[in-house]
């Protein structure tokens, strides 16, 4: 006899919410986790008094009332606003494009109609009308300037590829502004969880058993036995054991080290777009919560290839990926009792408020 309604493969914001709500409608949930913690990529442990996101920074934004009052249910949040600097070599810049960014860059532009103009020159002759890959959209946008010290470097780092060879939506949804405002997002609502996001996911299970370090596949048959229904966050291409390959993703290693000074950059996120710099970014996590703590801690970023039994975070959604996808998505709608979420189940990558519509659009279709 089954035990449980609901396996629910991953305690990340996918799972974590799913089993709320479940649990919430009175089924029987069991939450396996294979790291030794819960949270998923989101998961906040504290070092110095300070909340240090584990796995890079994760700031919520949304423009969605219904989600930020659904998160505010679990955790007050701050006001913080996402607002990067970027450095390339002995420069700083503000984040995103902006006119902080354009006066900074041109001695001479000061307005908005003189950055366009600035702008419009440096893409001169290099304007294409149907970009094909990323380089050339990125000028489209910005110009020449912009893209070699600001764009290039770190993308070419994130990606591992020249830019010429990455597709050209990667870069489509990069804010430029013709205003003074270093506000990386245009959501309504922003912020950080006061005390971490570890709290707000422990909220979200209270009620709900979890298991940690359980590896599904390990005991694979046992668990199925277990419930019902399963909804699983992990890998879609290892759930049915690389039938057809593995999918690809970029992954990141992370340095972190405590500081004895109370600042070290003066700012959460600081991108360093040179390409002979070998980290992208250094998050100075005090700043998310806007700490007075003696110490801080920093994590330095590299992007690195990924290979089997690395942790992946970016998909590497390309034409081969996507057709490989594709026939790992025909498998699953195939299935009757197992259910895929989440930015490894479905291959994409989201941002927290877009996972958890997500969670709510499969847990609208569960009786």
């Amino acid at each position: 006899m089954k035990k449980f309604d609901y396996l629910i493969v991953g305690s990340g914001l996918f799972g974590a919410v799913c089993a709320h709500e479940l649990h919430k409608r009175g089924k029987r949930c069991l939450v396996l986790e294979k790291r030794a913690h819960i949270g998923g990529n989101v998961y906040t442990e504290e070092t110095e008094g300070i909340n240090v996101h584990k796995y890079g920074a994760h700031i919520f934004h949304t423009s969605e009332k219904r989600v930020w009052d659904y998160v505010n249910e679990f955790a007050e949040f701050n006001n913080y606003v996402n607002s990067p600097v970027a450095r390339y070599h002995g420069e700083c810049y503000n984040l995103p494009f902006n006119m902080n960014t354009f006066t900074k860059l041109w001695s001479d532009v000061f307005t908005p109609a003189e950055a366009e103009r600035r702008i419009a020159e440096e893409r001169g002759e290099s304007y294409t009308a149907e970009p094909k890959n990323l380089e050339e959209q990125a000028i489209n946008l910005v110009g020449r300037t912009i893209y070699e010290k600001l764009i290039k470097g770190y993308t070419e780092k994130q990606w591992g590829k020249p830019c010429d060879r990455l597709p050209a939506f990667i870069i489509r949804r990069l804010p430029v502004r013709f205003t003074f405002d270093n506000n990386y997002f245009d959501d309504r609502y922003q912020g950080i969880p006061i005390g971490g996001y570890t709290k707000l996911v422990e909220k979200m299970l209270e009620g709900v058993e979890v298991r940690l370090g359980c590896d599904f596949t390990e005991k694979r048959e046992e668990y199925l036995a277990a419930a019902d229904r399963i909804i699983y966050t992990g890998a879609i291409d290892r759930y049915y054991n690389y039938r057809f390959g593995a999918l690809e993703y970029r992954s990141v290693r992370f340095e972190t080290e405590v500081l004895d000074l109370p600042n070290f950059q003066g700012n959460a996120v600081v991108n360093y777009t040179a390409s002979d710099v070998p980290y992208t970014r250094i998050i100075e996590h005090k700043h998310f919560e806007f700490g007075k703590q003696p110490k801080t801690v920093i994590s330095r970023e590299y992007s690195s290839a990924w290979n089997l039994g690395d942790e992946p975070y970016y998909p590497v959604n390309d034409e081969k990926n996507g057709a490989l996808y594709r026939k790992y998505r025909a498998l699953a709608d195939g299935e009757k009792n197992v259910f895929f979420g989440g930015r490894l189940g479905q291959y994409k990558y989201y941002d927290m408020d877009d996972v958890i519509l997500s969670a709510w659009a499969l847990l609208s279709s569960l009786d």
